[in-house]
């Protein structure tokens, strides 16, 4: 697929590629053993920082962030196949690169919207690798994948925001190098237009009245290379109020800004986790007999794999249109297409790497192959940033607003 990009992309690719090959898979047993010798499992295990190191000396850094005065300075098509391969190792290529979730969003967030002072503060740290951020939103007690539901508020009592409310599988909040979340809450819930009920502030971890109160599960993993999915609770957490970040009641509109890039860069991941799904398929099928022939050879086997190659195909293709809309037209020209994607690419690759278990047997669902992870982190991006059948129905609405 070289030929579809430019040269700085392929250049990138290849760089990529091979900083996967030398660093990144031969890494992935090392960082799960010496995750096993750490004092807290939250900690970040040596070879990660070694993988870092070595990625930002080969240029292979930030290169999420289209904002060239911070980041790479690529648009969406050029990083999306290189986001796809980083998804062939999603639980230590994307922190290897700087460009793991959801620090990537935060960073956009505040290269965005944050002021010079939360530049300064907040975003250079992130930058650099130095410490590590979450992005409190989703609740427990209310449907968040309707954002005018949330609950926590967020006061404001003179010179400062009291925030007060209930945060669950806040994503990398575990992690003790993560110092800041951005919190969405309600400053206005009054205010007719529930749109613009919400704000976000920076709320420092160390801020009396936050508490880290224990870390969800996802299928029984609590997925320690990204720093868990915590419950956070703020008991009336004080901050100043020039930790409001863009203004007040802009809330949902910042939320939307967010997670267009967010999803394609999921999407993207997936489709390499779907790739590393088919490869270890393969190897698989080629290397077990069962009743006397090579799984390989097995009918239903074959189509497995034809049906899960031709998926892939149409998906990067897919997920690749997008970019160059969200590229020449913005994210409110793309929607359709980022709707699309979302609903498509994680149930598809899921199917895949269901298909992938099937072949392996038991060592399917064992943690000697990558296979059960895979599949409960593409299960929870059907929920993840819009479940399915929210996406479903703003796209049935756009489709059916044509012939009205």
């Amino acid at each position: 697929m070289d030929f579809a990009f430019d040269a700085r992309t392929q250049e990138l690719r290849a760089k990529l590629l091979t900083f996967m090959e030398q660093y990144v898979y031969p890494a992935e047993t090392t960082a799960h053993e010496q995750r096993l010798q750490l004092k807290s499992p939250w900690d970040t295990p040596a070879v990660v920082e070694e993988l870092k190191a070595e990625a930002r000396s080969q240029g292979l850094w930030n290169l999420f962030l289209p904002d060239a005065e911070h980041g790479a300075g690529l648009t969406n098509l050029q990083y999306a196949p290189l986001a796809e391969i980083t998804g062939r190792s999603p639980h230590l290529a994307p922190t290897a690169l700087n460009c793991a979730a959801p620090d990537t969003g935060n960073m956009e967030v505040l290269a965005q919207f944050g002021s010079d002072e939360q530049h300064k503060r907040w975003l250079e740290p992130l930058l650099a690798g130095e410490i590590r951020s979450a992005f409190a939103m989703t609740e427990p007690e209310v449907a968040s994948s309707d954002a005018t539901n949330i609950e926590t508020r967020i006061a404001k009592e003179g010179d400062e925001y009291v925030i007060t409310g209930r945060k669950w599988y806040i994503s990398g909040a575990m992690n003790p190098d993560c110092k800041i979340f951005i919190v969405m809450g309600k400053t206005d819930p009054d205010n007719a237009d529930v749109r613009r009920q919400q704000s976000m502030v920076l709320v420092p971890r160390d801020t009396p009245g936050v508490e880290v109160r224990r870390a969800m599960q996802v299928y029984g993993y609590e997925d320690h290379s990204h720093g868990g999915h915590a419950e956070v609770v703020f008991h009336g957490a004080r901050v100043p109020v020039e930790n409001l970040v863009g203004e007040e009641g802009g809330g949902f509109a910042i939320a939307q800004a967010r997670l267009g890039p967010g999803r394609i860069h999921h999407c993207m991941r997936l489709i390499g986790m779907a790739e590393r799904a088919i490869e270890l398929m393969c190897r698989r099928a080629v290397a077990r007999t069962a009743f006397g022939k090579p799984i390989a050879q097995q009918g239903v086997v074959q189509e497995w794999i034809a049906d899960a190659r031709v998926a892939v195909e149409q998906l990067r293709l897919l997920v690749l249109k997008t970019a160059w809309l969200m590229d020449t037209v913005g994210n409110r020209g793309a929607h359709t297409e980022i709707q699309a994607i979302k609903i498509a690419t994680p149930r598809t690759v899921l199917d895949i790497i269901d298909k992938a278990v099937q072949v392996h047997g038991a060592g399917g669902v064992s943690q000697d192959f990558p296979l059960a992870e895979l599949w409960a982190a593409a299960r929870t991006l059907r929920i993840a940033d819009g479940p399915d059948e929210v996406h479903q129905r703003s796209l049935a609405r756009r489709e059916l607003k044509k012939y009205l």
